[in-house]
């Protein structure tokens, strides 16, 4: 046995909270995820800090806020040639797998970066397997690099990835005196053209043939969507045009939607093997188990396909930002239970740092918080609120209240957002307005301030003058505000 817990930290992409059984959902196969939510917490109010990939992932490794460590969009692949030599955009912190190295730990990153250029491995992972490129464009024919072999994989990198998790296991298997850190980083289910273009080609495709997707609503496509393709149109003509016509096309598409869904199955069906290897190389008694995913995915909700920032205003709505969380502890003193405690992106960072003796987040740095009472207790102390922000949105969720704060003053007259979850929990009428709910504006708006007055990064503050790493998705927003030398820095 090891002396210190092994961790599996499984963070898959673009899966929203709703998309298992486990979680409600009759129409989607996810068996092997389903029994893992049997065997520890399934936390049904999980949120994301932001509704995009690398943010996300920056904000899992260091425990810190888009505002802190400075990535407030996806990383694009396209601008590359932009960035510094062997660029890593959270090399300047002492991440997850470095503080576990430092304590004697095996960390291993098998599956999607994201967070800069992969040729050589970063944050201190001893072995690294991952895509060339961050952005997915395909399920087959990936290029990979492992552990400094570059190669085409012509099968689905699912199938690649979860036997490559399961070539390490056993290979750690070998020396159970050294504790590991794996870093599953699936690139799927996703949920965009053309990955999921046409008809699913895999082999859960013909399982989804007959499903009529009652689980995925039939709504108009939303006037802050349509807004956001005119914005883009008149601000950003250079760009390509094809994948954000996609963004109103792909709701309700049939054939769309059963690709998505079979690329969820195949997600569960290598969660399910991996999990299997450690049954079978006698570790799943001494491993911290952990499922999630960057963020979530509105699909046809609010008339939005996508991320939360696929809308002009940029949106915190439920979908984009609730992710799924099922955490199995070493030993599990709680299982089969679902918490519904609010928590957080940040939060499993602090979590594994609990669970492996290697040291307490300092909470004037970050805000992250050990679930640990959570996963232990039925009466844990516990605050429930969460903090997401895109860019010129800034929100907090609490059990009553959704309250997006839109950066103000711009020209494009931005107005608040607040939801009242107790008599409105689908988030249809917007009440910020209305004079009997100005006390609750306030107060939320001061929590926001103190919020970000301690956790964010003058460098990185957006809404103070701060820059962007590498690129922002609403540049002339931001050169608006704070002059045309405005411009994503490293």
């Amino acid at each position: 046995m090891s002396k210190k817990p092994n961790v599996l930290l499984i963070f898959v992409d673009n899966q929203p909270a709703k998309m298992m059984g486990c979680a409600g959902n009759a129409e989607v196969h996810t068996p092997n995820l389903d029994r893992l939510a049997t065997k520890g917490v399934r936390f049904s109010e999980a949120f994301c800090p932001n509704a995009m990939c690398s943010p996300c992932r920056a904000s899992v490794l260091t425990g810190l806020m888009p505002s802190q460590h400075g990535i407030h969009t996806w990383l694009d692949d396209a601008v590359i040639d932009t960035w510094p030599e062997n660029w890593n955009a959270v090399e300047e912190f002492h991440t997850l797998p470095e503080r576990l190295k430092d304590n004697g730990y095996h960390t291993s990153l098998v599956g999607k970066f994201h967070l800069g250029i992969a040729d050589t491995p970063k944050n201190g992972f001893d072995n690294w397997v991952t895509l060339q490129i961050g952005h997915v464009l395909s399920f087959y024919d990936n290029k990979m690099i492992d552990n400094g072999r570059h190669f085409t994989h012509p099968g689905h990198s699912v199938d690649f990835f979860t036997q490559r998790a399961v070539d390490t296991l056993a290979e750690r298997a070998e020396d159970p005196e050294t504790p590991f850190f794996m870093f599953l980083t699936y690139p799927a289910p996703y949920g965009f053209w053309p990955s999921i273009e046409g008809e699913p080609t895999n082999r859960h495709g013909p399982r989804y043939k007959d499903t009529p997707f009652n689980s995925v609503p039939r709504e108009a496509v939303a006037k802050q969507l349509v807004d956001w393709m005119l914005i883009r149109h008149d601000k950003l003509p250079e760009d390509e045009p094809d994948y954000f016509e996609g963004l109103v096309r792909m709701p309700n598409d049939l054939p769309t939607l059963r690709n998505y869904y079979s690329q969820m199955s195949m997600v569960d069906e290598g969660v399910g093997q991996v999990l299997d290897a450690l049954d079978a190389h006698g570790l799943s008694d001494d491993t911290l188990v952990i499922y999630t995913s960057d963020h979530g995915m509105a699909l046809g909700e609010h008339g939005f396909w996508g991320h939360g920032e696929d809308s002009w205003p940029s949106n915190t709505h439920r979908e984009a930002n609730h992710i799924p969380m099922i955490v199995k502890p070493p030993k599990p003193p709680r299982q089969g239970v679902v918490c519904d405690n609010l928590v957080g992106t940040t939060d499993i960072f602090a979590t594994v740092l609990d669970y492996t003796g290697t040291g307490a987040v300092d909470p004037a740095d970050s805000h992250a918080r050990s679930m640990r009472p959570l996963l232990e207790s039925a009466d844990a102390d516990w605050a429930d609120e969460v903090f997401m922000e895109q860019e010129e949105t800034r929100s907090i969720r609490t059990r009553r209240w959704n309250f997006m704060r839109r950066f103000q003053p711009t020209s494009y007259g931005f107005g608040h957002v607040l939801y009242d979850l107790e008599t409105d929990p689908d988030e249809r009428v917007n009440v910020a307005d209305d004079p009997g709910y100005a006390p609750i504006v306030a107060k939320l708006c001061a929590r926001l301030d103190k919020q970000w007055g301690t956790y964010s990064d003058p460098k990185w503050d957006l809404w103070n003058g701060g820059r962007v790493k590498s690129n922002s998705t609403r540049p002339f927003l931001w050169q608006e505000v704070w002059g045309q030398d405005w411009s994503p820095t490293f």
